[in-house]
């Protein structure tokens, strides 16, 4: 029998893991990884029910159910096999000031994604997104923005910290190319006279078949530079209920998932799931089904950058 002393490897021993059962880096400038996980634990933004800052951590404890199957179905290939990736933890900032956590937020990402590197970012409130595409932008260049959400965030009023605001100031910032961009799942109010984006809303993603969704994100989208978020209340709350702001009547966790993989080939540059609140979830159904379409991205991801 192996024992401790003759292999003295702590990720045996541990049960401190990362995201997927992967051990924590917190230097993943240095690591050969292609993708970094960072947990935002910020949700001084909210306009609802705050505890979107424990989300990361019960993504990642809900991702242990995912993290034995390596095929993962229905996809035809390991995961491992094409991707390597590191969790580098939760971002640290200054408790309670926003200002220095967007900046912190914008700083690391440029660093990460300037190396080469993708992100997968799991929130926190959705305000976490707009210091993400700034340092997306910086690499990439004017982005298409897929978004999932029962909300369009579009907003203009409210603080300068507030995750109903970022995708009125993304494309005034000349960040995101509303003209290439697209929400899914919305379903409460926004003025449709002035609204830049294409809105396949709740009620119609439903009719709709996801294969038939797909086809008007790349047919908005193109070749774009695409960042996807995904606000976990595009989910109905029957799917996730553990959110701060969460609407009836949205999308299946089967239909969202399918729509993802359906961006296969599609050019994803950045990807996010936010406003997981674990203090409301039930039975880990919404760290669940952040985890699996978080799971769902890499494998999108993946597809396109095969080595």
């Amino acid at each position: 029998m192996t024992t401790f002393a003759d292999k003295p490897d702590y990720s045996l021993y541990s049960n401190a893991f990362g995201y997927l059962r992967q051990p924590l880096d917190f230097k993943p400038l240095e690591s050969d990884a292609d993708v970094v996980v960072l947990g935002l634990p910020f949700d001084m933004a909210t306009t609802g029910r705050s505890g979107g800052r424990m989300g990361p951590g019960a993504i990642r404890q809900a991702s242990v159910n995912l993290a034995w199957e390596e095929t993962r179905w229905p996809w035809d290939f390991k995961l491992s096999d094409h991707l390597k990736m590191v969790d580098a933890g939760d971002l640290v900032y200054d408790c309670g000031d926003s200002a220095d956590f967007t900046q912190r937020v914008e700083d690391f990402a440029t660093a990460i994604v300037g190396s080469g590197k993708a992100m997968l970012s799991f929130g926190g409130d959705h305000f976490v997104t707009l210091p993400l595409l700034r340092a997306h932008y910086k690499k990439h260049g004017k982005m298409a923005l897929l978004h999932f959400d029962a909300h369009t965030d579009t907003y203009s009023q409210g603080s300068k910290y507030d995750h109903g605001t970022m995708f009125f100031h993304a494309p005034n910032e000349g960040i995101i190319d509303a003209a290439h961009s697209i929400q899914i799942g919305i379903r409460t109010e926004y003025d449709k006279s002035s609204h830049l984006f294409k809105v396949i809303d709740a009620a119609t993603a439903n009719d709709l078949t996801a294969d038939e969704i797909v086809a008007q994100i790349k047919q908005r989208v193109g070749d774009m530079p695409l960042y996807v978020t995904f606000d976990i209340d595009c989910l109905d709350p029957a799917f996730a209920p553990g959110t701060g702001t969460p609407v009836c009547g949205g999308l299946t966790s089967d239909k969202a998932m399918k729509i993802i993989r359906g961006l296969r080939g599609m050019n994803v540059v950045g990807m996010d799931v936010v406003e997981v609140a674990p203090a409301y979830d039930s039975a880990e159904i919404t760290a669940l089904a952040g985890a699996t379409l978080g799971l769902e991205m890499l494998h999108v991801w993946a597809s396109a950058n095969k080595k």
